[in-house]
């Protein structure tokens, strides 16, 4: 190890520096063992977990990366900002780089595969690797052309610092501690488990070209991401959760404010997508 960096045997670097916030972060959690706990402060948490990672799941991935919706452009500005709230970088690299790996998957060029790179990798290796700190705009023109996007992935470092400043002003270091660090972390690992573990555990109901798996369990911690099988079969699809017994809070949400003329055009996965069968053909 250089100083300032860590080299991994792929050659890949990750500095000290640039990723020292998201380590002081984990190391700031600890503080709630020298706090006085109070029931608000772990209610904080859970409500603010859940708030990001709709925003994550339905912005980030479903409609920045997929497109699965439609929505206007108030309101999209809305998604990228709370989503930016996950401390998870900059709208547009997160849309592009997600974008990347479905081109990819499981292959070569894959930035997160845990089959080709392993787990710690997939799960937190690439995303504080040097090599992927650019925005790949090439891949991301179709949001890249809103100058409030830019400057949002450009400062993807204001949202959550408005946010850790506001829980302060508002709890105190109890809510900061509990509501950002805490929440955050949990926030984290929960989205950063569909690069990684549901690539590894879970069924496979279509024979994609990759790895992935549907993972119910993992459904239930990111609101529905864990149809991830589902997801690699029809990406496209604003419901992740093809069948009803498969929970997609994600997706109950986004129908929800579909009622309320907010998102519209919500894509679904045609039959035979659902049936696993070839397409109908025109002489059909």
């Amino acid at each position: 190890m250089a100083f300032g960096w860590i080299t991994l045997r792929s050659g890949d670097r990750i500095s000290l520096v640039r990723s020292f916030p998201f380590f002081a972060v984990h190391m700031a959690c600890l503080a709630a063992f020298f706090l006085k706990f109070r029931w608000p402060y772990l209610i904080g948490c859970l409500a603010l977990y859940y708030v990001r990672m709709f925003f994550v799941t339905a912005g980030y991935h479903r409609y920045f990366s997929h497109r699965s919706f439609k929505t206007s452009r108030a309101f999209q500005f809305v998604m990228a900002f709370v989503a930016t709230m996950s401390t998870q970088k900059g709208v547009l690299w997160w849309a592009a780089n997600h974008r990347h790996h479905h081109r990819h998957s499981d292959m070569d060029g894959d930035l997160h595969s845990p089959t080709l790179r392993g787990f710690l990798w997939a799960h937190v290796g690439w995303i504080l690797s040097e090599r992927y700190i650019r925005t790949r705009e090439e891949l991301i023109g179709d949001f890249h052309k809103y100058p409030e996007l830019r400057w949002l992935n450009k400062y993807h470092v204001v949202p959550p610092f408005i946010f850790g400043v506001c829980l302060f002003l508002a709890g105190g270091w109890g809510l900061l501690v509990w509501g950002y660090c805490i929440s955050t972390v949990i926030l984290w690992h929960s989205s950063f488990t569909i690069n990684s573990l549901s690539h590894i555990f879970g069924r496979r109901r279509y024979p994609t070209t990759d790895t992935s798996k549907n993972n119910a369990l993992l459904a239930l911690i990111t609101m529905g991401e864990g149809w991830h099988n589902n997801h690699h079969h029809y990406m496209a699809s604003a419901r992740q959760g093809f069948f009803w017994w498969e929970i997609d809070v994600t997706y109950y949400l986004l129908k929800m404010l579909s009622w309320c003329g907010i998102v519209w055009d919500l894509r679904q996965p045609p039959r035979h997508v659902l049936l696993g069968t070839e397409a109908p053909s025109a002489a059909d």
